[in-house]
Order: C-alpha cells, then sequence, then structure tokens
C-alpha cells in the first residue's frame, strides 16, 4: 500500500475560502468588514514587507511538519496569488464578468519546485508582484468597484470583494508561517 500523501507533499486545499467574505476567520483573525476599498493597495505593501522579513530568516526552507509547507513554499504560493490576481483583476477592469480559469495551487507549488527556490529571490519577485497588484488597486475608480467577475466553480466577485478575499490569503499565510516558526522555535 503507498501513502496517498508522502511527506514532501503537502495535504492538498479543496476548501471553498469564500465564507471569509462573510465571517472572520478563527485561525489568522481576518475580518473582511475591517478592510477599506481605498486601503486595499497599502495593506498588500504591508503584507509583502512582512514576507521580506519572513523570507529572510534561517529556517526558511524547514517544514513544522513533513505535510506542511515551509515559509519558503508559502512565500513562492503568495508570490504567485499576487501575480495570478493581477490578472484577473485586469480581466475584471477589461471584460464584462469574465470567467477565471481554474488555478491548481498544488500542481502550481510541484510545478514550479516551490521548496527548492531562492529565498531571496522569492522574496524580490513578492515584492514586485505585490507592488505591482497593489498599484492596479489603487488606479480602481469609485464607479468599477461594483464590476463583477466569477470563478469557474460559479463564485461571484465584485472588484470590491475579490479585494478583500485577496488579501485574506497572504495574512493567513503569514500567520501559517508564524504558528510553523514556533513549532520549529521548539525542536
Amino acid at each position: 500500500m503507498t501513502d496517498s500523501n508522502p511527506p514532501d507533499r503537502i495535504t492538498p486545499d479543496t476548501k471553498d475560502w469564500t465564507w471569509v467574505l462573510d465571517r472572520p476567520c478563527p485561525e489568522c483573525g481576518f475580518d473582511a468588514s475591517n478592510h477599506r476599498n481605498d486601503q486595499l493597495g497599502a495593506e498588500i505593501r504591508a503584507n509583502a514587507a512582512q514576507w521580506r522579513v519572513l523570507l529572510s530568516t534561517a529556517s526558511v526552507a524547514l517544514r513544522p511538519a513533513p505535510e506542511v509547507w515551509s515559509v519558503l513554499e508559502h512565500g513562492c504560493h503568495v508570490r504567485d496569488v499576487f501575480e495570478l490576481f493581477y490578472e484577473r483583476l485586469n480581466l475584471l477592469l477589461g471584460e464584462d464578468d469574465p470567467t477565471f480559469a481554474n488555478w491548481d495551487q498544488d500542481a502550481t507549488a510541484i510545478e514550479r519546485n516551490y521548496g527548492a527556490q531562492d529565498p531571496s529571490k522569492v522574496a524580490y519577485a513578492l515584492a514586485v508582484a505585490a507592488g505591482r497588484l497593489a498599484d492596479a488597486f489603487d488606479r480602481v475608480t469609485v464607479a468599477q468597484w461594483q464590476r463583477t467577475g466569477h470563478r469557474s466553480d460559479g463564485a461571484i466577485f465584485t472588484i470590491e470583494s475579490f479585494g478583500r478575499y485577496l488579501l485574506h490569503d497572504p495574512v493567513h499565510h503569514v500567520w501559517d508561517c508564524e504558528r510553523g516558526n514556533e513549532v520549529l522555535a521548539e525542536r
């Protein structure tokens, strides 16, 4: 019998995280109602600054458990999320009610070999992607915040809900990394 989740792989995340738009996250404490549209760019930039610190730690490539991503792997994911959401924001701004292509984050992690990437290059690319996305959110006009788009699973977003939904991901992953670093410090 083979292990369906070998130690070099994480447990795939199949949750629908859209619920964070309706209630606070019980793990990281993110509350979408506390985040204003005109502050999304600043919050993305502030989050990117946290990643610069996290990605400079000595334990950046260590996993707190075999099935849990390292800080480096989380950082690669967040970089890719910022890049993907920049593309999706441009779709929302440029097309009427676009459908977002499905994205398999776990397949991307394997294909891009997250755990073997250079942490300093990841920190730089994450900062660039965050800055570009933050600038794009800063340019959204009042009239554009209610433009809609939807995921392939049917979830519908306005640019406003899309921005708040996005923000939870890197905030939650900072929380994940802080918990992971606590575990590593106890070893």
